[in-house]
């Protein structure tokens, strides 16, 4: 029983979070900023406003594709926020332009991510191999070399989360700072920001409780070679 909820859990809780982000969305993308202003352009006032006039703004493809490029110093929106008027467009263009922000001013969580990256892109493609034939061959220091690799990546998501949220931080302040928005529009750009959020939260959740799981295989795998 207890593994039929584990895999609901693992299951649904992304699911929940894609629902919310694109309830928030649809819902919000509909409904125009009173600063009338689309994403690109919210975009590059912030960025203007931050002296980040090296920064570019570009149109990308893909559906919610929207992000910040750190090689390329560009702020990449997908075409219907880069175009839009909405509250929706005004928010998440402000969040990709935090971590440009991130970016300039070196915040520490966002450097130590990016030290992450090759070490959890490693360990993402790279365990379940092992994992996978610790398991069936019953091998504990291959399992354990897995788990290690894949605690690595799990410790990306989990690093990930405090970027995230002090990018929607710095959003909300740099889009009513600015004047993109009334005072009226911040319940409204709060519900996009928190729910794109949620997308983090659940993978980072979902990370958790996998390597939890393979913990505890390695475990009862030591005690029966006891």
């Amino acid at each position: 029983m207890s593994i039929i909820i584990y895999f609901a859990l693992i299951i649904l809780i992304p699911l929940w979070a894609q629902f919310k982000v694109k309830g928030a969305y649809k819902k919000y993308s509909q409904v125009a900023s009173s600063s009338h202003m689309t994403g690109a352009e919210v975009a590059r006032k912030i960025l203007d406003n931050n002296g980040l006039y090296n920064v570019g703004v570009e149109e990308t493809r893909g559906y919610l594709s929207d992000h910040y490029d750190p090689r390329s110093k560009v702020v990449r929106l997908s075409s219907d926020n880069f175009f839009g008027h909405s509250v929706a467009a005004a928010a998440i263009a402000a969040h990709e332009v935090g971590h440009a922000i991130q970016d300039a001013e070196d915040y520490s969580y966002l450097r130590f991510r990016h030290a992450l990256v090759p070490v959890a892109s490693l360990g993402s493609n790279f365990s379940w191999i092992l994992i996978l034939i610790g398991i069936f061959a019953q091998l504990s220091g291959l399992l354990l070399l897995g788990i290690l690799f894949m605690a690595a990546a799990v410790v990306f998501q989990l690093v990930t989360l405090p970027v995230e949220f002090n990018a929607s931080n710095r959003a909300m302040e740099q889009v009513v700072s600015a004047g993109i928005i009334r005072n009226d529009e911040e319940r409204e750009t709060k519900k996009v920001l928190n729910a794109a959020a949620l997308t983090y939260v659940a993978a980072a959740a979902v990370a958790v409780l996998e390597l939890v799981r393979l913990v505890m295989i390695y475990t009862g795998m030591t005690s029966s070679e006891e």
